[in-house]
């Protein structure tokens, strides 16, 4: 089981309270893991990734076991924690201003 945690926002559209567990096949990816949070919850479709060229959002931001993974290859592995469920995936929403 893959734990993932959303921002409030999306956790309000996909009407979930809490983190969210998925069963995702080896490997274990981010692209994986979107696309089975997409097809358990269809609503989160095209809010985390674009609908046509799949890239993720500029305003989300992928971290797992303390580390910014958003720039890294959708297909490169996710680390062993969040592969076996130790530690959740966390897509959070950046922060821009001026």
């Amino acid at each position: 089981m893959i734990r993932v945690v959303l921002p409030s926002h999306l956790r309000t559209l996909a009407t979930v309270d809490g983190e969210v567990t998925l069963d995702v096949a080896d490997p274990v990816t981010q692209r994986s893991v979107l696309d089975a949070l997409e097809t358990r919850y269809p609503v989160l479709r095209g809010t985390i990734r674009d609908h046509v060229t799949q890239q993720r959002r500029a305003f989300l931001r992928v971290f797992a076991c303390g580390q910014d993974l958003s720039h890294e290859s959708p297909d490169t592995p996710l680390p062993d924690a969040v592969a076996t469920g130790a530690e959740p995936l966390l897509v959070v929403g950046a922060m821009a201003g001026g």
